[in-house]
């Protein structure tokens, strides 16, 4: 059976996975040999082989919804970049770029954009969620620079946890730390968080914090650390800047009273936080999105590098300020300059940087300053500055914040150029041309992850249709521009070789970024390349602290840094509210995030009917008092309204979110939800420096949505929705091959038989049941004695149970009771499990017979009997739930 060593294309964690290919069937499982993950996958990346099919895939190129040739695709992309490039300059151009390309796609379309159309407009997704940090490090290391690596999470005595839920956006990490406090029960853990989510379900300590009011916290404990003398004065002697930023956090967090106020927290536990930071050595603040997506994100990384500047706990195992990436390559992204605020290999828009990068390119353009960021470059679209926008790998119409405005650039744009894997998303349907890409499993190339650890992504699958690697389809339009010698490519090695020369181009140690070391690598010895840490250096240089060709595991040991002076710079914080505070007609407060089992805008995951099992409908979690006051019922439909939008879903109570806040999970799309893509009510408000949006802090309104009717279809074959008539409709792919639809309308057919025979054909034979007073209806299209199609519609969500009826579409032969159940209504009651490990497709009710039948305790015994939990590990605060031990 071949087999395959490659990288999963989810998270930043970058896991090491083995793809095993027999006939048609794939197999995916962890790769132990991988320094990242030893062989453990989470359930995204345990499902990865349900993704592959081509059903939704684009294969060939189009020009205008046609089918055309590469040959005519890329000489219209071509001809029209020149065309409006001779009319309206190189800023009429922008690449919108992603976290999903591979580093050698990634350099080719930087390079094409800075170097030979010659603007910077070329933004990345990633500017969406680890921008802020970027921002951060450079302020404070003069460079992109991450201190620390993975194992600094299992050696540390203390993990602070902020704005992160890693149970379910990183759960290898996740499970990590949970094996290190199993291990070493006296390591502490403090989640801070204004919502209690399943990662607090392993820390000592959970901070109920009010969103938005970080910058306070560690403002409040750099203060702290002064006032009882809690610094390291030797390290001191190697930053500048200290007593700046001290004056700027006495000023604004002089006392923990203060401090209290600004988090909403008791000054207790202020006091227990402070003093824990203060009294342990190895220290590891780990942060996210709840740090990064906000105006003041920058301000807020600084504040806590600032703690750990004063205390010197950074570039030691066991410490230091430490971000996890959201995408699999947005690590990659930042090391070849894809955000419009880089140049390649970490270099910036100064003068020096700018003629290295030109005299090592020998390209005729260098921008003198940089491009558009990605609200602003939509912005510039929307008003007609951009002419033509080439979109890779991305969905911006679901993902930026006021997305319907996205759609609203798109159509103003003369050009508008899509590569990608699918054919229809809700941003491939502005479109001009579209070129069809690899996807995971069909390129070749490298990934970086949170920990600068590089790793190879390699093919195991042949290229289906005319799809093409994405370096390959840039390189062909440059060279269509005029610029065969400089894009040359034949391989993706070719790619990365340059890449890497790059990187130690006239370096000597005077940048981070140097995998130089890669540069003699044979074309044998790049397919076999081992997961390494940058800097790669081709000799090992003393004033890096760069370890050569065994790459580095930390940085800054030696305490020099990247700054002119070589010292670390602390930055002065004054922290700030969020852009937009709740009102009087906008009470309520809008955070938004990823769910367990799904990635981004689900075009992946929502082909695997097993990562639907656990959640299945756009929904909002919400306090039960905020939704008594409300008159909001449990899992009954509410609406969510803006300053700039609506959103419908389910209402889904939980006493673990904070009065006052609701959280809306990013995934659903057009493609599959009428009115849930969450991002069309966020506020496009940025961070000054950063630029990235504040999605985390969005003032709404929630109300019940009462519509006429409500009901779902179940079927065995996808149907076209008539949905100009639904005013909420979810498209759900289950298990067995069976299609479930939500739906809900305002306005309620006179005769259900006659809509059902309109919709979906007349020829269709139906049993039928309907009840005009009560408004139920229901029917069934039985197909040589198996269910075919079921419809089941009420005036509420008191509907029957959708699991229990998937069943029946196995039975090889309805019985009459079976059929008479349809259509009373009985059918479905004994539920299937509603899954809770989706690793192993396990649900709650074979949970909790195990736990009765057997006298299970913990979740060690659910594991030893049933796998549950034995893997990625997310699901763990819900088997801890289910034995009643929450904390």
């Amino acid at each position: 059976m071949p087999t395959t060593h490659t990288t999963c294309p989810y998270c930043g964690v970058g896991c090491g996975i083995i793809a095993q290919t027999e006939e048609d069937k794939i197999t995916i499982t962890g790769d132990k040999t991988h320094p990242a993950n030893f062989g453990r996958l989470c359930s995204k990346g345990i499902s990865l082989a349900n993704t592959l099919s081509l059903d939704d895939r684009l294969l060939y190129p189009e020009i205008n919804g046609q089918q055309s040739t590469w040959e005519s695709a890329l000489d219209k992309v071509a001809s029209e970049f020149q065309r409006i490039i001779a009319q309206h300059g190189p800023k009429a151009i922008a690449f919108y770029v992603s976290g999903q390309l591979l580093t050698e796609g990634y350099y080719v379309a930087n390079k094409l954009m800075k170097g030979f159309i010659g603007s910077a407009n070329i933004d990345t997704n990633s500017r969406l969620c680890m921008s802020s940090s970027l921002t951060g490090y450079k302020r404070a290391f003069g460079s992109d620079t991450v201190p620390g690596n993975y194992e600094d999470l299992e050696q540390a005595e203390l993990i602070v946890l902020t704005g992160s839920n890693l149970a379910w956006c990183h759960p290898i990490l996740f499970q990590r730390i949970s094996a290190a406090k199993e291990k070493r029960p006296d390591l502490k853990i403090v989640a801070i968080d204004p919502r209690y989510t399943p990662t607090c379900e392993i820390a000592d300590t959970h901070l109920s914090i009010k969103p938005g009011s970080d910058g306070y916290l560690f403002n409040g404990l750099l203060d702290f650390l002064r006032r009882h003398d809690h610094l390291d004065y030797e390290f001191l002697e190697e930053t500048q800047g200290f007593g700046s930023a001290l004056e700027a956090a006495r000023e604004t967090c002089g006392s923990i009273t203060s401090v209290a106020q600004h988090c909403g927290l008791e000054e207790e536990q202020i006091l227990n936080l402070f003093n824990l930071f203060a009294a342990t050595d190895k220290v590891v603040t780990l942060y996210s999105q709840g740090i990064n997506q906000s105006t003041s994100g920058t301000d807020k990384v600084n504040s806590i590098i600032n703690c750990h500047l004063a205390t010197g706990r950074i570039g030691k195992p066991g410490m230091g300020p430490f971000s996890v990436t959201g995408q699999p390559n947005a690590m990659g992204g930042r090391e070849v300059g894809a955000l419009a605020n880089q140049l390649a290999a970490h270099m910036d828009f100064e003068p020096e940087h700018r003629a290295l990068v030109q005299e090592f390119w020998q390209s005729p353009y260098i921008p003198t300053e940089p491009g558009l960021k990605a609200i602003d470059l939509f912005a510039a679209a929307a008003k007609g500055e951009i002419k033509a926008i080439w979109i890779m790998a991305t969905n911006p119409v679901v993902s930026l914040p006021n997305a319907d405005s996205i759609k609203q650039a798109l159509a103003q744009c003369e050009l508008v150029v899509v590569s990608d894997v699918v054919r229809q998303t809700d941003t491939t349907a502005y479109a001009h041309v579209l070129l069809p890409a690899l996807a995971w499993g069909e390129k070749e190339g490298t990934v970086t992850n949170s920990e600068r650890r590089i790793s190879r992504q390699r093919a195991f699958l042949y290229a289906p249709g005319e799809a093409k690697p994405d370096w390959w389809i840039l390189s062909r339009v440059a060279q269509r521009l005029g610029y065969k010698k400089e894009f040359p490519y034949k391989s993706a090695i070719d790619v990365f070789r340059e890449h890497a020369a790059l990187s130690g181009y006239k370096n000597n140690g005077s940048r981070d970024f140097d995998i130089s070391g890669l540069l003699p690598l044979t074309d044998e010895e790049y397919q076999t390349l081992t997961p390494i840490q940058w800097p790669i250096c081709q000799t090992k240089q003393q004033t890096t602290h760069c370890g050569g060709l065994r790459g580095t595991a930390r940085m800054f040991a030696d305490k020099h840094f990247y700054t002119r002076s070589g010292k670390a710079q602390f930055v002065s914080i004054i922290p700030r509210t969020p852009a937009h505070l709740p009102d009087v007609k906008y009470p309520l407060i809008l955070n938004t995030g990823r769910i367990r089992d799904q990635w981004h805008t689900m075009t992946r995951t929502g082909k695997s009917a097993r990562l639907l099992r656990h959640i299945n409908e756009p929904f909002a979690e919400i306090h039960p008092d905020d939704a008594e006051a409300l008159n909001i019922k449990d899992n009954s439909l509410v609406q969510i309204t803006s300053r700039l939008g609506k959103w419908l879903g389910r209402a889904k109570f939980t006493e673990t979110q904070q009065i006052g806040s609701l959280f809306v999970p990013m995934h659903w799309n057009a493609q599959n939800s009428s009115c849930a893509r969450i991002a069309a009510l966020v506020m496009p408000t940025t961070d000054p420096l950063s630029g990235q949006p504040e999605f985390k802090h969005t003032p709404v309104r929630i109300s019940p949505y009462r519509p006429a009717w409500q009901g779902f279809i179940l079927s065995k074959q996808p149907l076209p929705l008539p949905t100009e008539q639904l005013d909420y409709w979810v498209k759900i792919r289950s298990e067995n091959n069976i299609w479930r639809y939500e739906l809900a309308g305002e306005t309620k057919p006179d005769n259900w038989a006659e809509w059902i025979n309109k919709q979906f054909g007349a020829e269709l034979d139906w049993l039928e049941y309907q009840d005009r007073a009560t408004g139920r209806y229901r029917c069934a299209n039985i197909v040589e004695e198996r269910l075919n199609i079921c419809i089941f519609i009420g005036t509420d969500e008191q509907l029957p149970s959708r699991n229990g009826l998937i069943t029946l579409f196995t039975r090889e032969k309805l019985t009459p009771i079976e059929r008479l159940s349809l259509l009373t209504g009985q059918a479905g009651t004994s539920d299937q499990d509603n899954i809770i490990c989706a690793c192993y497709n396990i649900g709650d009710e074979a949970v909790k017979k195990a736990i009765q039948e057997k006298g299970l305790k913990t979740t060690a015994q659910i594991g030893e009997a049933l796998q549950a939990g034995t893997n990625c590990g997310s699901c763990i605060p819900e088997l801890k739930s289910l034995l009643g031990s929450r904390k």
